[in-house]
């Protein structure tokens, strides 16, 4: 339950109950709860599907019928911010302003996401070669390594992120080999399951009808082989994604942003 949006306590939650793998959990959220009338309705629903409470709300009378509830009905309550929002007024001496929502107003930095976002939407795919130095980051890849999902993540992040595809006997954009100002990070996959992602993929596209070169394991060898001689020959970074997910992607792409930039600055 959140007095805003719910991104936060929602995150806190799925990061939390994929530790219990043998747990089945029915999520019941209330978002953008913030008043008294609102909070009736969050309390009935509690009553009526008991168990654990996570929430984020600064209203302190919200939060006093919350928990009073929880302990009636003998359910845990608990506020996911209180011990990190304790350990930094301490730490600032100051107490918070205790205002829901405030990392959804739309400031600097919200905007910086949108601008990112068209960036990104507009690069998409390989398109816009011939303009990439605005881009804070160019993946590029074979078909099928997450290249759109991964850039969108980083757009998300305020990161203006555009994706190249390597087609085999297509030589890569010379706009994309020009280019020096964006950090450019080769993605590549093990072949065996990148053929399986490709053949569930031409299987919904086609009806089971599949390109022989785009599916065939040894192929797949080949193409793969290429695109990391491409990178070593540029001295493009390399992240291998078999085993990684968007996010994870994403934060490994982050940390070499970063890394970069600091060495600029030094």
């Amino acid at each position: 339950m959140s007095d805003a949006t719910g991104e936060t306590v929602n995150s806190v939650a799925r990061a939390c109950l994929v530790q219990f793998r043998s747990i089945t959990a029915i999520e019941h959220a209330w978002t953008l709860v913030r008043t008294q009338r609102q909070m009736e309705r969050v309390l009935d629903g509690v009553r009526r599907n008991p168990g654990p409470v996570l929430y984020t709300v600064v209203n302190q009378e919200l939060r006093r019928q919350l928990a009073d509830c929880c302990r009636q009905i003998g359910v845990a309550g608990i506020s996911v911010l209180d011990p990190v929002m304790a350990a930094l007024a301490s730490e600032f001496q100051e107490e918070s302003s205790n205002r829901p929502g405030l990392q959804h107003e739309m400031d600097a930095e919200y905007f910086d996401r949108i601008e990112a976002m068209h960036y990104t939407m507009a690069h998409d795919d390989g398109q816009l070669t011939d303009d990439l130095s605005e881009a804070d980051v160019v993946l590029v890849g074979v078909s099928r390594t997450s290249k759109t999902p991964t850039c969108i993540y980083l757009a998300n992040r305020g990161v203006k992120a555009a994706n190249v595809p390597l087609v085999p006997g297509v030589p890569a954009p010379e706009g994309l080999l020009r280019a020096t100002r964006p950090l450019v990070v080769g993605l590549t996959k093990d072949p065996a399951r990148l053929v399986q992602i490709r053949q569930n993929r031409m299987r919904q596209m086609t009806d089971g009808e599949q390109d022989s070169d785009y599916t065939d394991l040894e192929a797949v060898k080949r193409e793969i082989a290429e695109a990391r001689r491409l990178y070593a020959k540029q001295g493009w970074m390399v992240i291998d994604v078999t085993r990684r997910s968007i996010e994870e992607t994403a934060a490994a792409v982050l940390t070499m942003l970063k890394d970069r930039r600091q060495e600029g600055a030094s």
